[in-house]
C-alpha cells in the first residue's frame, strides 16, 4: 500500500471567482466532505496536510515578477493596475478580493506535495485544489491565475528530477506544455478534446516541442467513450513514460471529461475515470497528483473520491454515506449508466481515434 497525503483545508474553498463562475469552490468542499464521510481521510497510511501559501519568490519560478506583483495589487483593489493587460476581466478571469492569497495557496499546496514526495514522506500526494494548467508566465487564462503545475515542475527540476507530466483534463494543458516546450527534462502528455471544438484551441498532434524539447510534447485529442479512450491511453502513455524514464510523475486529473460536464463534449463515465486513475497508479512512480477541471457538482466529488481511493489503496462503499446524501443528495458512488451512442457513431469515433493514435505513434516513433 502506498502512503498517501491529501492536501486540504477550508482555506482552499473559502474564496472563488464569484457565484456565477463555473469554477466553484464547492467542488473542493464537497469532495472533502465526501471523503470525510467515508472515513477515507483517516487511514493508517493516510495523512491530511493543510496547504500553505506560496511565497512571491516561489511563484517566480515560472511567473514573471511583474505579473506576481500585478496579481497582488489587483487582489487588493489597487486602481492603477490595468487588469486586461494581464488577462483579467469579466468572464473567465475576473479579479476578486483575496485572489493573490487564494490562488497562491494552490501553488503552495503543489510545492508542499512535491517536497513531501522527495522527502520520502509519501509515495503519492493529491493537491486537488490545483491543476490550473492554462496560466501563463505573465497572464491569467482559462480560470487559472497561477499555474501550480508549472511552478511545481520547475521546483522539481531544480532538485535534479526528470518529470513526466500527464494531463487528462478535457482541455489541453497549454500552459504547462508551453512552459517546457524546449526542455528535454520534462515529458508532457495531454489527452483532451480537439482544440478545433474547445478552449484553448491548441493541443494538436503536430505540437511536439522545439529545440532540446523536440519530441517531448505529446498531444492526443480524442472524442470518444470509456473503452476507446482507455485503449488510446494504453497504447501511448505507458510506453512513452517508460522510454522517458522519469523520476517523478505529475498528473492533472481534470474530470471534465465526464459525459455530463456542461463545458465540454467527451463521453467518459466515473467508471472509465476510475480505470484511468488505476492506469496512472500503475506507472509505479512517485506521484504528484493535481486536481483540475470538472464543472458538474454532482460528478466531481464522486470522481475525485475514486481517484483518492486508488491513490490510498482504499475501497469505498458503493452507497454514498448518509451524512453526505442528506446534505448534497445523490445515492451511489459510480455512474449506473455510461453515455449511449448508436453503433454507427461508435464505429466512426473508433476509426477517428485509431487514426489519431496511429499518427501519434508514428510521430513519436513508438512503432
Amino acid at each position: 500500500m502506498r502512503r498517501a497525503v491529501f492536501l486540504s483545508s477550508p482555506t482552499v474553498w473559502e474564496r472563488g471567482h464569484g457565484p456565477n463562475h463555473p469554477l466553484k469552490p464547492q467542488r473542493l468542499e464537497r469532495t472533502h466532505a465526501l471523503l470525510d464521510a467515508y472515513g477515507a481521510l483517516a487511514g493508517e497510511e493516510v495523512e491530511v496536510v493543510a496547504p500553505r501559501q506560496a511565497t512571491a519568490a516561489e511563484l517566480t519560478l515560472f511567473h514573471t515578477e511583474e505579473y506576481v506583483q500585478a496579481v497582488q495589487a489587483l487582489s487588493r483593489g489597487y486602481p492603477k493596475v490595468e487588469p486586461r493587460r494581464y488577462g483579467f476581466g469579466p468572464g473567465d478571469n475576473p479579479v476578486f478580493e483575496g485572489m493573490y492569497e487564494s490562488e497562491g495557496r494552490k501553488v503552495g499546496s503543489a510545492l508542499q506535495a512535491a517536497a513531501l514526495l522527495l522527502d520520502g514522506r509519501c509515495q503519492v500526494a493529491f493537491s486537488y485544489s490545483g491543476g490550473l494548467h492554462h496560466g501563463g508566465p505573465d497572464f491569467a487564462s482559462g480560470f487559472c491565475v497561477f499555474n501550480d503545475a508549472a511552478v511545481a515542475i520547475h521546483w522539481l527540476l531544480d532538485q535534479g528530477q526528470r518529470v513526466a507530466y500527464v494531463d487528462i483534463d478535457v482541455h489541453h494543458g497549454d500552459g504547462v506544455q508551453q512552459a517546457f516546450y524546449d526542455d528535454d527534462r520534462v515529458l508532457t502528455i495531454s489527452l483532451h478534446q480537439d482544440g478545433r471544438t474547445l478552449f484553448p484551441g491548441t493541443g494538436f498532434v503536430n505540437e511536439t516541442g522545439i529545440g532540446r524539447g523536440a519530441g517531448f510534447s505529446v498531444n492526443v485529442p480524442p472524442y470518444t467513450d470509456d473503452r476507446r479512450y482507455l485503449e488510446a491511453f494504453d497504447q501511448l502513455v505507458p510506453p512513452l513514460v517508460e522510454r522517458f524514464d522519469p523520476d517523478v510523475l505529475v498528473t492533472q486529473l481534470g474530470v471534465d471529461t465526464h459525459a455530463h460536464d456542461p463545458l465540454a463534449n467527451l463521453l467518459l463515465s466515473t467508471r472509465g475515470q476510475e480505470h484511468l486513475f488505476r492506469r496512472l497508479a500503475g506507472l509505479d512512480l512517485p506521484w504528484l497528483a493535481l486536481g483540475g477541471g470538472g464543472y458538474e457538482l454532482e460528478v466531481v466529488p464522486r470522481a475525485w473520491a475514486l481517484a483518492w481511493a486508488v491513490m490510498s489503496g482504499q475501497t469505498l462503499p458503493e452507497q454514498l454515506p448518509e451524512a453526505y446524501r442528506e446534505r448534497y443528495g445523490g445515492r451511489l458512488l459510480h455512474d449506473q449508466e455510461a453515455a449511449q451512442l448508436d453503433g454507427q457513431s461508435l464505429a466512426q469515433l473508433g476509426r477517428r481515434l485509431e487514426k489519431t493514435v496511429d499518427r501519434v505513434r508514428r510521430i513519436h516513433e513508438l512503432d
